[in-house]
């Protein structure tokens, strides 16, 4: 069993779909009100170096609807003391770390440093908690078989679409990333995953060809917080890659829209889009609670998934 949740591509298929399952367990729970105090007495550090509203407020709530505790810490890693020497202390007080940060390298050494397991809630190379809500998401409106479906991931080659990336490494899933020349992500990453991909896996630069067949248009801010300074270059390179009702026809009618927010309306995305009857943007944020337990629950009690679900079936 993996100590950490950093990147998706540290898990297999079975045990990605494993987690997925045990999301919808959970939020089944939840919306019939029936208690899953799986981590009754546990304690959670939460480490913000960016702002937050999904993260900051799922995480707390899953961890009071999962019977334990939540501390907030607003720091810089690495600044006024070691990242190995904040590990070294938390590790002594609580059963898990989260961290959302901007070095990706950060939460990487804090995760090899500390005892206690350590979740990725964003950094700027990665955003697997998102992708696996997404995912919940799609399920709910597709289908649970994921292999027929093709996601079109417009704008930037960014944390979400590289944690995309690493999902379609580990599971039939049909990705594309239609994007600006330059902006391609990383290819360090977008090379393995060529290599790996359980479907098929295209980076182009035309809409046309690459919305064309997709079942869900996923977009996400053309600057990234930390890159605000580029903001008015970047607006006019991707302006064309806007997802509006135009963009939209290219894919298939039932096609879903899907968005990680915060979203900069007028830029990525048009209002009547986001606010459009094939928007699951709202879906997917709900969702970042449930799957988001099913990880607390999986890691902070050091068992697995099969285990919980035995619990939970008993209870």
């Amino acid at each position: 069993m993996v100590k950490d949740f950093i990147s998706l591509a540290d898990y297999t298929g079975a045990e990605i779909m494993a987690l997925l399952n045990l999301a919808d367990e959970l939020k089944r729970l939840q919306k019939t009100g029936r208690p899953h105090r799986l981590l009754e007495g546990k304690t959670l550090a939460m480490i913000f170096e960016k702002p937050s509203l999904r993260t900051r407020l799922t995480f707390q709530l899953g961890m009071f609807q999962l019977g334990g505790f939540s501390l907030l810490m607003d720091s810089r890693l690495g600044v006024r003391e070691s990242v190995p020497d904040v590990a070294h202390n938390l590790e002594r007080w609580v059963d898990g770390i989260m961290a959302r940060t901007f070095r990706h390298e950060d939460v990487c050494l804090l995760a090899r440093s500390a005892a206690v397991p350590v979740i990725n809630a964003l950094t700027d190379k990665l955003h697997p908690c998102q992708i696996l809500a997404d995912v919940q998401t799609l399920r709910e409106h597709k289908g649970t078989s994921l292999c027929s479906l093709k996601v079109a991931f417009v704008g930037d080659g960014n944390n979400v679409f590289h944690s995309w990336a690493n999902f379609a490494s580990r599971l039939p899933l049909n990705l594309t990333l239609v994007c600006p020349e330059g902006y391609e992500g990383d290819p360090e990453i977008t090379g393995r995953v060529a290599k790996e991909a359980q479907g098929t896996f295209a980076i182009t630069h035309d809409p046309v060809s690459g919305l064309k067949d997709a079942d869900a248009v996923y977009t996400d801010v053309w600057a990234s917080m930390g890159q605000e300074e580029e903001s008015a270059m970047r607006e006019k390179v991707f302006l064309p890659y806007q997802v509006n009702k135009k963009l939209m026809e290219l894919a298939k009618p039932d096609a879903v829209f899907m968005h990680c927010l915060p979203a900069h309306r007028g830029h990525e995305v048009s209002d009547e889009v986001i606010d459009g009857p094939n928007s699951v943007c709202f879906d997917q944020a709900e969702n970042r609670l449930h799957a988001q337990k099913a990880v607390l629950a999986s890691l902070l009690r050091g068992d697995r998934v099969l285990s919980i679900f035995a619990e939970l079936n008993h209870k």
